[in-house]
């Protein structure tokens, strides 16, 4: 069976404690001044995977991800309870994919170990950046040696490694992201993220940008600077499978497209998303963000959901075009026009190819171009309208 075939269900769990937070981070990440009592949390997310199970019993579980927050920061045997729970409540497959984030500052080979021995076989590193300079910019707390020791430290202990770096900064030349690009290619991991910075409402950056403090770069520079991305990422033989996810053949990630093929997938933990098949309907799930009110929720009834609610037809053929034009493979549109109820717009289609936005595929299968890549907002609102 083909990778884009397979059946998969994915476990998302979000450790949501940082020991800084960045100035261009909107995730639901939290700071705490005294130690966190991880056996307490622990207890928590025990809970919170019973009841998941409960609602989707009987599945067999392909990848599971500690996201954040900065789950580096979780002691291994912490991880290890979390992943006896979810191995006690589901099967688990024999080649599960089991990703940790972790930031540089936060890695130890002696806690890296215990992570391995836990169960982790993936680790995606937040480096951001391997200029002293711009890590100070964007708050991060590790340098550049430190992020190149902890791609050593990783790529010694775990058979998979990832990391993370973001472009389009203020002052950013195209001349200055290939060569810090190809510094990062060099170092031998076999994934990639690369994020454009993006200004989100309510974090600092967004307040400086408003000031007119800060100013990132237009949208031909960014353009250019993510043509390049492509470029130098190609060049070295990496496939571009999501917009912004690059990886050697056999090395994407796999809990990623559960959610970009619209799979299902439980969200354990403060601030979690999930998205379950149930015998009601496509069940959206969303705990409290919180870490303690979610604590306190959880240990009374046995979740912290604050959302569940199920999707009409048309919400998740929105999510399905949304995420599924994300992947360079594309998206089965049938899967659409059976929840839309109609077929998709094939006026709006003709358009968006004459343009060279999208293209159809032998199969039947509808996938954006590179050069549709950077309208994927507009390409999704005309087809979904």
């Amino acid at each position: 069976m083909s990778i884009k075939n397979q059946p998969a269900f994915g476990v998302y769990v979000h450790w949501p404690f940082c020991a800084a937070k960045c100035p261009y981070c909107d995730f639901n990440s939290h700071v705490r001044h005294q130690a966190v009592d991880q056996e307490a949390f622990l207890g928590a997310y025990v809970r919170e995977i019973a009841h998941m199970a409960s609602l989707t019993p009987d599945r067999t579980v392909t990848s599971i991800f500690f996201g954040g927050g900065t789950p580096s920061l979780m002691d291994p045997s912490t991880v290890s309870g979390i992943l006896e729970a979810i191995g006690a409540h589901w099967a688990i497959d024999d080649k599960v994919e089991i990703s940790l984030e972790a930031n540089p500052s936060s890695v130890e080979a002696e806690r890296f170990r215990g992570y391995r021995a836990a169960g982790v076989n993936r680790v995606s590193l937040g480096v951001q950046s391997l200029n002293d300079d711009q890590l100070r910019f964007l708050g991060r707390l590790h340098s550049a040696d430190e992020a190149m020791a902890a791609i050593a430290i990783a790529g010694e202990i775990f058979p998979r490694m990832s990391f993370d770096m973001i472009y389009a900064r203020p002052n950013q030349t195209p001349e200055l992201w290939r060569e810090e690009l190809n510094r990062a290619i060099s170092l031998s991991a076999d994934h990639l993220s690369l994020y454009q910075l993006t200004i989100e409402q309510g974090t600092p950056f967004f307040e400086l940008r408003k000031a007119g403090k800060l100013k990132p770069p237009d949208e031909d520079l960014s353009a250019e600077l993510y043509e390049i991305t492509q470029q130098v990422t190609g060049e070295a033989g990496f496939t571009t499978y999501e917009i912004s996810n690059h990886a050697v053949t056999g090395a994407e990630c796999l809990h990623n497209l559960v959610y970009w093929r619209g799979g299902d997938y439980a969200g354990i933990g403060p601030g979690a998303h999930g998205r379950l098949q149930t015998e009601t309907g496509r069940l959206a799930t969303a705990t409290i963000k919180s870490p303690e009110e979610w604590w306190q929720h959880t240990m009374v009834q046995g979740h912290g959901m604050e959302e569940n609610f199920v999707l009409t037809p048309e919400e998740h053929a929105d999510e399905l075009l949304l995420m599924g034009l994300r992947l360079t493979e594309g998206f089965d549109p049938s899967r659409c026009e059976a929840l839309y109820g109609r077929p998709l717009d094939m006026d709006k289609q003709d358009f968006l190819a004459g343009e060279g936005l999208i293209e159809r595929m032998s199969d039947g299968w509808l996938r954006a171009t590179p050069k549709g890549f950077l309208l994927l907002d507009a390409i999704v609102a005309d087809l979904a309208a």
